[in-house]
């Protein structure tokens, strides 16, 4: 009877897996303004086009199937393959009309003078997209302009494809036919840079279709996945990572030359199972729980699924049996964005050992209640990530060379009236004593990779060392397993030398940032490659240049044995900042204390830089204050220099410190938080851990003012907790929120050690268990090799690889407008998502201290 049962379910799986929307449900639009029905959406531009950073991979036509986004990009794009820095179109406008089931968006390519219209309307089991243009297509995009969707690789890998029913497999590794053409033909890129290597080509490379026809079916034979996309016009299937890792698999069809009007049409017809409801999703700490703290998992739902009234928390013993230890409630929270949420309290399971929770007919992966649970998470990205990140060092860990040394070769001062990628810009004088393209010397020693990319980001090192200082005297953290020889240029891992690790990282941070302020005079926004085909460079730092000082007098890609007349070595972009010469001060004061009877010079010269740059910044400001310079008066309202002030007053005791922050710190306490979604809890980093720092120093009048701060800061974690059933501030911004839950962690902590009757030590672990595992989407440890599952893959300098680096914690969550958080673990090149940053590593690695801290008390 068995037999016959299986082989039923397998005939009809089979019947399923070769046939499309047999149950299907029509799309409509819902009041989010995106196209839904039961296991499918297609959202329109409610996400658009990054103009910083071009394409993200995260704006225009996108399908989320059966829970998962699968396909993006869909808009009027001028190449076959479009790499990240190639031209976007801005959206001109979007209309939604919900009655009749249409959203129709205006595009325009500014450069072109080009604008065309996409009507996206619901339409048998799936949508019509209409491409309309009102004058042809310019004849420079002839050829060029398209309908582009692109489609995750992750998603279709180890899936097959049918294109007018001939079948291909998706390949697991780039190996479609390329060709080359003239660079002439070549649509330009962002303000004329180019990703190509420029080694005397005059060409570009082109990848030749998988593929071509009228019917492109995706993944036939699995119906969670199943995409169909009909055309008169002929489509073509493509590889984009011919042309890089990051690239996805997109479907085209080219507009036609000389018409108007209607000039495409496709039909997108995804599959949606149906009756599909998305699996709970058990949200926990992978990193487990000391006996007493608070334990609450919550429980993600699917708006058709209904909650359990109970979970169970089972034991697992010595023998490897499940043993129940708790039957317990299930409490509804209810709706936050797309899904309904639960809690489950099982904080009254203290019994050190091995635990997994079960929830209907699923059990989770094991996890940890121990007194030591903590002691160790923070390990892998001191002894690892860390020293990974290390600039002008070769490391090296076991049989393993991360990196040889890079960047002998530094730096050249940033042209004038130069726009450059990521951010970076040099204004119309240098701001210094040297000429564009003149070599800076003395730059060739200290710093830390700022994340993926391998620039130096002075804003973030401030961050670093800052937070390394609290780490050595709030904890006296004196871990010692990394060897750093600054002399050799040479780093070895898990090779104890004797010092504290955290000592030899601030040290190595605060060379960098001295030989700012001493060769350039003032610290700088960053230092950077100067080619956009170096700045997409994977694998060993040291190879990105020939390490090699510019000569002008020699050829490009010519050398003499001591220099060459290849200019890619790394510009300084000067342009100055009073906001950063505090901030820059307040860190190497607090640098000086550190370092002093270890770096003893370093440290005097650290002191000396300090208040160098408060005077110089103040001189700014005053100057600034009788300008109509908006931007400046804002900063100043901020009270950008009294972290400053408070540094150099705890490294020097002059009392001029001390009162200075006491007048400024009421008002700054007083100003806006500047953030609407999250308020007090905002501003509190800026202006609040400096006002609990300086309780030691300023008193019982003092402690009890600022208690009323405290208050208010409370109130704003209540208000957070009905906002969200984690209670802590989720980012719905670009950039994945961890560093802002981190960050209102620490926060707490602060405000726990100094006013524990009104801030509960909870809030403090509540942060970290959101980083471990307790958040949406999933139940992963954004920490990758932290906890029993943690990170596969994250947006490293090894992200081609699908893989990480010990310790370094990913940004988190992404929302895709309006309701849609996401966190890819088998795609690591979405850098919103999973972009590892040396700022937001070195405040984890304060929290978890801090935690283990209160666990100690």
């Amino acid at each position: 009877m068995y037999k016959k049962l299986e082989a039923i379910a397998f005939v009809a799986m089979l019947f399923f897996s070769c046939s499309t929307n047999l149950f299907g449900q029509n799309l409509k639009i819902n009041d989010q303004e995106y196209f839904e029905t039961q296991g499918l959406n297609v959202l329109v531009f409610s996400n658009q086009y990054n103009g910083m950073f071009f394409d993200e991979k995260t704006a225009g036509i996108e399908l989320i199937h059966h829970g998962v986004r699968t396909a993006t990009g869909g808009a009027i794009r001028l190449q076959n393959t479009p790499e990240q820095w190639d031209l976007v179109p801005v959206l001109v406008n979007r209309t939604v009309d919900q009655e009749h089931g249409t959203i129709e968006v205006e595009l325009r390519y500014e450069e072109f003078d080009f604008n065309s219209k996409i009507r996206v309307s619901a339409k048998d089991k799936g949508v019509e997209i209409d491409v309309y243009l009102d004058k042809p297509v310019p004849e420079q995009l002839e050829g060029a302009a398209g309908l582009n969707f692109e489609f995750l690789p992750a998603s279709y890998f180890e899936k097959m494809y049918l294109v007018d029913g001939k079948p291909g497999i998706f390949p697991r590794y780039p190996a479609g036919q390329t060709k080359i053409e003239p660079k002439s033909e070549k649509i330009p890129q962002f303000v004329g840079h180019t990703t190509f290597d420029d080694r005397g080509r005059d060409e570009f490379i082109v990848p030749f279709p998988l593929a071509s026809g009228k019917t492109v079916v995706l993944a036939p034979e699995d119906p969670a996945n199943y995409v169909k996309i009909q055309s008169d016009t002929p489509i073509s299937l493509f590889d984009g990572r011919n042309l890089a890792q990051n690239g996805w698999f997109i479907v085209r069809s080219l507009l036609p030359a000389n018409k108007t009007g209607k000039v495409l049409s496709w039909y997108l017809e995804p599959n949606a199972i149906d009756g599909w409801v998305r699996k709970p999703v058990v949200e926990f700490s992978q990193v487990g729980y000391v006996p007493q703290q608070q334990k609450v998992a919550v429980i993600e739902l699917d708006a058709n699924d209904k909650p359990l009234p109970t979970a169970s928390i089972y034991r697992v013993t010595g023998d490897g049996k499940y043993q129940k230890v708790l039957d317990g409630k299930v409490t509804l929270w209810g709706q936050y964005l797309r899904y309904n949420y639960a809690k489950f309290d099982f904080s009254e399971v203290k019994e050190p050992g091995i635990y997994c929770i079960q929830y209907g007919d699923q059990r989770t992966n094991t996890f940890p209640i121990d007194p030591g649970v903590f002691q160790d998470v923070w390990h892998p990205t001191l002894d690892v990530w860390f020293p990974v990140q290390m600039d002008h060092m070769q490391v090296n860990e076991a049989y393993r060379t991360w990196h040889g040394e890079p960047y002998k070769d530094d730096c050249l001062q940033a042209p004038v009236n130069h726009e450059h990628f990521d951010g970076y810009r040099q204004g119309p004088t240098t701001e210094t004593k040297y000429k564009p393209l003149e070599r800076i010397p003395g730059m060739a020693v200290g710093g830390w990779f700022d994340a993926g990319d391998f620039d130096i980001q002075t804003g973030s090192h401030n961050s670093v060392i800052s937070n390394f200082v609290d780490l050595w005297e709030e904890f006296k953290v004196d871990r010692d397993e990394t060897y750093i020889d600054q002399k050799t240029r040479y780093v070895d891992i898990h090779r104890p030398d004797g010092k504290p690790d955290i000592l030899q990282q601030i040290e190595h941070g605060t060379l960098n940032l001295v030989a700012q302020c001493e060769n350039i005079g003032h610290p700088v926004r960053g230092i950077i490659v100067p080619n956009l085909h170096q700045y997409h460079h994977l694998g060993d730092a040291s190879t990105e240049t020939d390490n090699l000082p510019y000569n002008p007098n020699l050829k490009p890609y010519e050398t003499d044995g001591m220099s060459s007349g290849t200019l890619d070595d790394r510009w300084a972009f000067t342009n100055r900042s009073s906001f950063l010469d505090y901030q820059t001060a307040a860190s190497l004061a607090a640098a000086a204390r550190a370092l002093k009877g270890y770096n003893d010079d370093l440290a005097a010269r650290s002191l000396s830089s300090a208040v160098r740059l408060l005077e110089e910044a103040d001189e700014a400001m005053k100057n600034a204050a009788d300008s109509t310079d908006e931007p400046w008066r804002r900063m100043m309202a901020r009270g950008a220099d009294l972290n400053t002030v408070l540094q150099l007053y705890i490294t020097t005791k002059e009392t001029k410190y001390l009162d200075r922050f006491e007048a400024k710190i009421w008002d700054a306490l007083e100003q806006p938080a500047g953030n609407r979604d999250f308020g007090q809890m905002f501003f509190a980093g800026r202006s609040l851990v400096p006002a609990l720092k300086a309780i030691p120093y300023l008193g019982d009048a003092y402690k009890e003012k600022l208690k009323g701060y405290i208050v208010k800061y409370n109130e704003s974690i209540v208000e957070m907790e009905k906002s969200n059933p984690y209670g802590l501030p989720i980012s719905r911004s670009g950039w994945g929120g961890s560093g802002m839950i981190v960050n209102a962690a620490i926060t707490s902590y602060y405000a726990h050690e100094a006013f524990p009757d009104i801030i509960s030590k909870d809030e403090v672990f509540n942060g970290l268990n959101f980083i471990f595992g307790c958040h949406p989407y999933s139940n992963i440890s954004f920490v990758n090799a932290v906890g029993t599952r943690s990170k596969k893959v994250a947006y490293g300098n090894n992200r081609a690889d699908f893989t990480t680096i010990a310790g370094g914690i990913v940004p988190g969550l992404l929302l895709l407008k309006p309701d849609f958080l996401e966190n890819k673990d088998d795609w690591p090149f979405l850098w919103g998502e999973n972009e590892v940053t040396i700022g937001g590593s070195a405040e984890y690695i304060f929290l978890s201290n801090a935690v283990q801290h209160l666990v100690s008390e």
